[in-house]
């Protein structure tokens, strides 16, 4: 348990959870999103629509949940300890997913810093360098994971911020309209093209729910952090990847391993432009300090309730779950080593898809879950009509980003969530299985 004296307030969990979405979601989207023109920013306002339900209702969530455990203890209202299960389970399959997708932006980032032309083989090897260089650091313990994480956050958001106000004094509207819609493709499939990317930012936005237990005042300062962290990335994500079309061709940018780079040597001059790469690249190996150390903590955790094997839950004298970031480096390993591609892009894309999927899955059942916590709290009536219609649009965007993702990503989602049933059985402890069994 935290002392009091050293939780977190409102501020301070506000600025975490925007941080958690910035980290390294954005930097390589105008790359992706390029592909489609800027006709995307359709797809912004979509998802910050449906971000902001979703942030609107973990809001209300951890003002009614009494349970523990972030997601997970939201799930267990409407689906008791298997929902518990199911959604720390895709939620963890999911970061352990996002953090090869950040490794890759590292990658893309420091090759061209460096100007370095990377075979798939290559890349795939760089990539599972940087895993296993981040996950060696965390070794020692939360501390020195955490200081350098606070500095190299900033590498990132200095020039995404910096770009979203000046950048508008280097922006020819002629070229943002000429990258419009350079597929002709119609509105509904310009949108679903780079929904699953644009929500790739967002994903983070229930970090201050995973974090409650280390709150003051949870339920109050939970919702503001949740709803207000969200809009200062939605304003922040829209405002920085559309004023680089205006900047940065699209073919430049549809080419580009790292576009911000790209758009500051426009701006300025190339050596600025190289200076911004090494910004983002240590921001990268920084964020993914943390979000390895994270998984780890997320595996242990569940660990400790008897969800996952018993491996996770052993930890060294620096309370650092060491043999269980060894099993979860080789796993990611794995995972890099399947996912090879001819492009940077391409293996970055396959793997946000996937790390979508299996993010939505704990976000679809929170959002059922708020309706029976709602009844257990007596809220009057307006109060359970207005969340039950955000969290009912929150829903319709879920699954509408499930689709979006394309069937490859859905079908592979599919097989990791199905497979958490099987693993449920095998670690559902025994008290479960006797009450199962007299039923």
């Amino acid at each position: 348990m935290s002392q009091p004296g050293n939780k977190m307030g409102v501020l301070q969990l506000t600025v975490l959870t925007a941080v958690n979405m910035m980290g390294s979601g954005i930097i390589m989207l105008p790359t992706k999103l390029a592909e489609v023109g800027t006709i995307s920013i359709l797809s912004w306002f979509v998802t910050a629509l449906g971000s902001l339900a979703l942030a609107y209702a973990f809001s209300k969530c951890g003002l009614f949940s009494q349970k523990s455990g972030g997601m997970g203890g939201y799930a267990e209202y409407a689906f008791g300890k298997s929902g518990n299960f199911i959604s720390n389970y895709t939620y963890a399959i999911s970061l352990l997913i996002a953090n090869i997708a950040i490794a890759i932006s590292a990658v893309g980032y420091g090759s061209d810093l460096l100007g370095v032309v990377l075979s798939p083989v290559g890349a795939c090897m760089a990539t599972i360098a940087v895993i296993w260089v981040t996950t060696i650091c965390n070794f020692g313990g939360a501390k020195i994971t955490g200081r350098i994480g606070s500095v190299t956050v900033w590498g990132v958001i200095i020039p995404v911020v910096g770009l979203s106000i000046f950048g508008w004094f280097w922006f020819k509207p002629s070229l943002y309209i000429s990258a419009w819609n350079p597929n002709h493709s119609s509105f509904f499939s310009a949108v679903s093209t780079s929904i699953s990317m644009t929500l790739w930012a967002f994903l983070g936005l229930e970090s201050a729910c995973a974090n409650m237990d280390a709150v003051e005042n949870p339920q109050k300062n939970v919702p503001i952090a949740v709803f207000g962290g969200t809009l200062a990335c939605a304003v922040i994500y829209i405002l920085s990847t559309n004023v680089i079309s205006g900047i940065v061709p699209n073919a430049d940018l549809l080419n580009s391993t790292a576009p911000f780079g790209l758009a500051y040597a426009s701006m300025f001059t190339p050596f600025v432009g190289k200076v911004v790469m090494l910004l983002m690249t240590l921001a990268c190996i920084g964020s993914l300090l943390g979000w390895q150390f994270t998984v780890g903590r997320v595996f242990k955790s569940s660990a400790d309730i008897g969800y996952f094997p018993r491996i996770f839950s052993r930890v060294t004298k620096a309370d650092a779950p060491v043999i269980g970031m060894i099993v979860l480096g080789i796993i990611q390993t794995l995972l890099a080593l399947m996912t090879i591609s001819p492009s940077l892009n391409k293996q970055f894309n396959s793997l946000v898809n996937l790390a979508v999927i299996t993010n939505l899955i704990p976000y679809v059942l929170s959002m059922a879950a708020l309706i029976p916590m709602q009844r257990l709290a007596e809220v009057t009536k307006s109060q359970f009509r207005i969340n039950a219609c955000t969290a009912l649009i929150g829903t319709v965007y879920s699954f509408y980003a499930l689709y979006a993702s394309g069937e490859e990503a859905m079908m592979l989602g599919a097989l990791t969530t199905f497979a958490g049933w099987s693993f449920w059985g095998i670690f559902i402890d025994k008290q479960d299985k006797h009450t199962l069994i007299t039923k």
